[in-house]
């Protein structure tokens, strides 16, 4: 089903690398320096050129003999007799002419064709995108956590953020992500993105109330999607999930975890941040089983990771528990795996 054509909401957009001022002033600045070129060069060749009005060729003339020959009008007024004068307007004249034709044909085809080309492509893009990344709210976490995503390895082009700062979406448009400026608690600008076919929603608004709220209004567009919400206060971790959050971030938690670590000793906290960023040396991996899993124990994984816990039918395995003896086919896996540089570094 096709997105409603929302009136209000700009459409799906992505960077375009060259702004459009930096753009049209490089060509223009080309073009004039092209004819300011011609314009000297039929002046000193002045000698060669005939004046059929008054047989006197003045820098006006010049001026305009260039504007006539590069656009390639040629009344016949003023015309080159010499064969030097012959020969400039082949050799010299003739390719800058071109040259200057190519830059207005160009920018014409780059502001006129392919920028509306372009709009086409991103429509089709919106009206198409499936198993993508939503990120609502493009604040500190929204932006930290594009990142991340980034650096382990996933397209920006599967990521599309919305939020209502046309500053905050200029960033993310620069890390290469699909952005539209909207309202993420209103139910068209989510069904302009396709939320109900995305891959997981993720959700930091910055204030708590809008979180849930949003959390509320995707839940009710896409019922089977995860979500993950960023809440501050610990009381409203279970307004989240009762919103239908499936996974609930609680910063200020997570903080008071690395400082309760580092009290236990110097290097768990270091450990936990590692586990956390794609940047360490070890990364927690969530994953369902595969077919080399089934029927082997946790700790005894094919692809060389270490398990740590099994979710089965909803429930929670760990890794020290009889159910994770014998891996079964729907499990789903939370494994630490050696990201690639800590592996070639110890190779």
């Amino acid at each position: 089903m096709k997105p409603p054509r929302l009136r209000r909401l700009k459409p799906l957009r992505r960077e375009i690398r060259v702004p459009v001022w930096a753009d049209v002033t490089g060509r223009l600045s080309a073009a004039l320096a092209l004819v300011m070129l011609v314009v000297l060069i039929h002046w000193f060749d002045r000698e060669g050129l005939r004046d059929s009005l008054d047989g006197h060729v003045s820098f006006l003339d010049v001026v305009y003999f260039t504007m006539i020959s590069i656009t390639t009008t040629g009344f016949g007024d003023i015309a080159p007799v010499s064969d030097k004068s012959r020969l400039i307007e082949a050799v010299i004249v003739t390719p800058i002419r071109v040259a200057v034709l190519f830059i207005f044909v160009g920018t014409a085809y780059n502001f006129v064709i392919k920028r509306s080309w372009e709009n086409w492509r991103m429509r089709k893009i919106q009206e198409r995108l499936t198993g993508h990344i939503v990120v609502l709210g493009f604040g500190i976490s929204g932006s930290q956590a594009v990142r991340e995503l980034i650096e382990r390895g996933t397209d920006p082009g599967r990521i599309v953020v919305m939020d209502g700062s046309p500053d905050r979406l200029e960033e993310a448009e620069a890390m290469g992500c699909n952005v539209i400026e909207a309202d993420a608690s209103r139910d068209d600008a989510l069904r302009a993105v396709r939320i109900d076919s995305a891959s997981t929603v993720l959700v930091s608004a910055g204030r708590d109330d809008t979180s849930i709220l949003i959390v509320l209004t995707v839940r009710h567009l896409a019922p089977k999607v995860p979500i993950t919400v960023v809440v501050r206060a610990e009381d409203n971790e279970i307004l989240a999930r009762q919103a239908g959050a499936d996974t609930v971030i609680n910063p200020v938690r997570f903080t008071g975890l690395l400082l309760a670590g580092s009290a236990e000793g110097t290097h768990v906290s270091d450990y936990l941040a590692d586990l956390a960023s794609a940047s360490g040396r070890v990364q927690l991996v969530e994953r369902p089983a595969t077919a080399a899993d089934v029927g082997r124990a946790l700790d005894d994984l094919p692809d060389g990771s270490r398990g740590l816990r099994i979710i089965r039918a909803g429930a929670e395995i760990g890794f020290w528990e009889a159910g994770a003896r014998h891996i079964q086919e729907g499990d789903v896996l939370v494994t630490i795996l050696p990201t690639p540089e800590a592996l070639s570094a110890s190779a």
